[in-house]
């Protein structure tokens, strides 16, 4: 389905709900990473921020899936709601901004996911919903960064100015990357992965509508997912 071509805006975060539907076994195998035992149930259709998600991280040589909490919360917060929700990080500007620049340079993380949700209303009363996956029915691996605050891991998604064919939903899109960028997102292949904070290119993304349902972060099943009917 195409995307509108007059929309206004729903929200201002970008990516404020996704689906994760894959297998935890074969997300790891797809990122060769060894899986943690804790890791948030699968699938998840509605995955809403301050939920653990499941995390690519590479430390020692060794890539691990494991569990964190999707919702940044950085070092000098008293309590993980002590401040803005910070569920996504601008790359424009995160290497400046206190709460991301040391996380940008040595704490980048991959997050799979299978799409995700974003609204618009044009002109209606009820918000209307868009799922957003790959084109090409891939995984989509977005970038992002992670913290730990206290015992707990946190992390947000990395955002870039959309793409023309995204801009029509919304302004900012996801970092997505793909597998031949995967090390050097974790560090592991040197230095430079700021070069990788850009848009998809404009035919990477197919947009479908989705159920009004979904506006509801307590909907959940693979129906929020599914086309529907013309």
């Amino acid at each position: 389905m195409a995307v509108p071509s007059r929309v206004v805006w729903y929200g201002g975060r970008m990516c404020g709900r996704m689906a994760i539907t894959l297998p935890h076994d074969v997300t790891a195998g797809m990122f060769h990473a060894l899986a943690s035992n804790d890791l948030p149930d699968v699938p998840n259709y509605n995955v809403c921020p301050t939920t653990p998600v499941s995390v690519v991280v590479a430390q020692d040589g060794i890539r691990r899936l494991r569990p964190m909490r999707w919702g940044f919360v950085p070092h000098w917060y008293k309590a993980p709601n002590d401040g803005p929700l910070l569920i996504n990080a601008r790359a424009e500007t995160i290497a400046e901004k206190r709460a991301f620049r040391d996380a940008c340079r040595a704490r980048r993380c991959l997050v799979a996911v299978s799409g995700f949700y974003e609204w618009e209303r044009n002109g209606k009363d009820t918000p209307l919903p868009w799922y957003v996956t790959r084109a090409d029915g891939a995984p989509m691996v977005f970038g992002a960064i992670w913290q730990t605050w206290g015992e707990q891991q946190t992390c947000a998604i990395v955002t870039t100015a959309a793409n023309d064919a995204m801009a029509r939903i919304h302004h900012r899109l996801p970092v997505i990357l793909t597998p031949e960028t995967w090390a050097l997102w974790l560090g592991e292949s040197g230095k430079g992965a700021a070069l990788l904070m850009k848009s998809a290119p404009e035919d990477a993304l197919l947009f479908r509508r989705a159920p009004t349902a979904v506006n509801s972060n307590k909907a959940s099943g693979p129906e929020l997912i599914a086309p529907l009917d013309p």
